[in-house]
């Protein structure tokens, strides 16, 4: 048994040396062998009132927000369900009903 460390994306066990870098052959993450925390990469998204939003929440729109390039508007108090969070300047992939699939910032939003 090695005593490489698992992957800290998919902890897998079968990562391998190369270099200065360990390198994991399942979900290709590579990271260096003198890194000393493994939760740089996580980011915490928060709503407009600072609760920690998480993959599958609830939450509501709290300002009319007007969608660029056409005439609908998703109106304060939209319950929008099963989000899902992203990287990137739009936070949220999510589906509005009567409008479809959709990306949405943290900032615009609180969780129910």
């Amino acid at each position: 048994m090695s005593d490489l460390p698992a992957c800290p994306q998919c902890q897998s066990s079968y990562t391998y040396e190369d270099g200065d870098m360990y390198i994991c052959p399942e979900c290709s993450h590579e990271w260096s062998k003198n890194a000393t925390t493994t939760n740089e990469d996580v980011k915490i998204i928060k709503d407009a009132n600072g609760n920690v939003l998480a993959d599958g929440d609830t939450v509501t729109v709290i300002k009319d927000l007007k969608l660029k390039g056409s005439s609908l508007v998703i109106k304060v108090g939209t319950k929008v369900k099963n989000i899902r969070l992203v990287d990137g300047d739009h936070d949220i992939d999510c589906k509005v009903d009567g409008i479809g699939a959709m990306k949405l910032k943290s900032e615009f939003v609180k969780k129910i």
